[in-house]
């Protein structure tokens, strides 16, 4: 531990005199060909008219339902394609629309101001699944209640477009025989293997600021990072780490100090110091190599999706380097012609309170077969309320698929039925776990790197 601390130290001590390099030995970092593709997340010429939500689904289902329309002669070709008020009982069809899920334990907004008066408390479970749910499928005709074993409400959520294969029963449910989903979009194909390996780190859940934070860590993995820790070996494999991505939940800030009162001097210094640390530990990276920077759920930025970038006034010494981009939430980049696609979790961590799934992984998995990056926004993850367009509609499958602040690291490589493939992680919170993810551009390989009590790469 004590050879961690001097090592972790050794950029806050004074200057020693400067050492002659020797030109052939020093390293050169690699580099890789960077593009931003958040032009769909960035919120610019939408105006608030007081627009409902109702335009956002109906968004959804004419760009899913006009997917699936095509789908359907591939995969069903028998069948007729009609609405729900063209339903005939017994007779077999296709219908597409938005599936709706009737949930008993979920949230309501009233109970917050009937609680005094009701007789029975609040239920607040971690997952509000309950054996009695059930779903509904709706399109521009009217809806129908789903019935039978093909289609299990704990496996969807409300704001899904699927297309499903059933007929009408003389109670007047449509019974479920097959689920058309649209499966895997199409991918842009994978540029050549590359003979050399470049690396692109990610963290997430930073959170500078708060009492499960430990500074001695992250400083570690910037000076890991940068070159200045471990031997020729270790600096070598430094060096070709060509980007790093924070992926939400950075800082911290003391929110028993914002409850509407004038905040005295000292108080307002607690609120900056957290984000005055992580400035001054991101500016270390950024001036050695490429960084981007989410928002997350607990950084100040929008709450709803999609998160636009913390304004790069919150950090004056890292933003005074080009290689500092602060960026959507979600985000969408392509480094050397690979693409990432990744959020700050929220998208997963609501599905799971709505749903239920082996792992993260899986709901990662179900997102990509939906094509839709968020399926419970608006329902029950917040989202601005777009009037002609969709932004999590996911038009082209990634490379690589992420989501941060996740309890665990996991991950996985899916494919699809017209040879995708996917790479998936999940990035487990640093502050508690002290863990970063390493991805490898050759191959999509990962690893971790994990900054405790002793330094393990893995």
């Amino acid at each position: 531990m004590n050879s961690l601390v001097k090592f972790g130290r050794t950029s806050h001590l004074p200057a020693m005199e400067p050492m002659e390099i020797d030109p052939e030995k020093a390293l050169q970092r690699k580099q890789a060909t960077y593009s931003s593709l958040d032009d769909n997340f960035e919120i610019q010429k939408e105006t608030y008219r007081g627009q409902q939500y109702s335009q956002i689904y109906f968004a959804r289902l004419h760009l899913m339902r006009t997917l699936l329309y095509s789908l359907v002669p591939n995969r069903k070709p028998h069948l007729p394609v009609c609405t729900i008020l063209q339903l005939e009982e017994g007779k077999e069809c296709i219908i597409v629309g938005t599936l709706f899920k009737h949930m008993k334990l979920k949230p309501c907004v009233l109970d917050e101001y009937s609680k005094e008066r009701s007789a029975t408390p609040l239920v607040r479970p971690h997952n509000f699944m309950h054996t009695d749910d059930n779903l509904v499928l709706e399109d521009d005709s009217g809806r129908v209640k789903l019935a039978g074993s093909v289609l299990l409400p704990s496996a969807y959520v409300t704001g899904i477009v699927v297309a499903l294969h059933g007929k009408e029963t003389d109670a007047g449910d449509f019974l479920v025989q097959d689920v058309l989903e649209a499966g895997l979009p199409p991918q842009i194909e994978l540029p050549l293997k590359s003979s050399e390996d470049k690396y692109v780190v990610f963290v997430s859940g930073l959170s500078v600021g708060s009492s499960t934070s430990n500074p001695l860590h992250f400083q570690l993995l910037v000076d890991h990072i940068t070159g200045h820790l471990g031997d020729e070996k270790e600096q070598g494999i430094a060096a070709k780490i060509v980007h790093f991505v924070v992926a939400g939940d950075s800082i911290e800030i003391p929110r028993g100090l914002l409850n509407g009162q004038n905040l005295a001097s000292k108080d307002q210094s607690r609120l900056s110091e957290p984000i005055k640390e992580l400035d001054i530990l991101l500016t270390q990276i950024a001036a050695s190599l490429p960084l981007d920077i989410m928002p997350g759920p607990n950084d100040p930025a929008n709450f709803s999706l999609p998160q636009q970038p913390l304004h790069r006034c919150l950090f004056p010494g890292s933003s005074a380097y080009n290689t500092f981009r602060s960026c959507t939430n979600p985000h969408c980049f392509e480094l050397d012609n690979i693409r990432f696609l990744g959020t700050s979790g929220q998208n997963v961590n609501d599905l799971e309170k709505y749903s239920e799934a082996k792992d993260k992984i899986e709901f990662m998995e179900r997102t990509l077969r939906w094509r839709h990056l968020a399926p419970t926004a608006p329902n029950t993850l917040g989202c601005y309320p777009f009037t002609d367009r969709d932004p999590f509609f996911i038009e082209s499958c990634p490379h690589v698929y992420f989501v941060g602040n996740q309890n665990e690291y996991k991950t996985d490589l899916i494919k699809g039925s017209e040879g995708q493939f996917v790479r998936l992680i999940c990035i487990p919170q640093f502050c508690t776990t002290g863990i970063a993810v390493v991805l490898n551009l050759r191959n999509l390989e990962c690893h971790t790197l994990s900054f405790g009590t002793e330094f393990i790469s893995s």
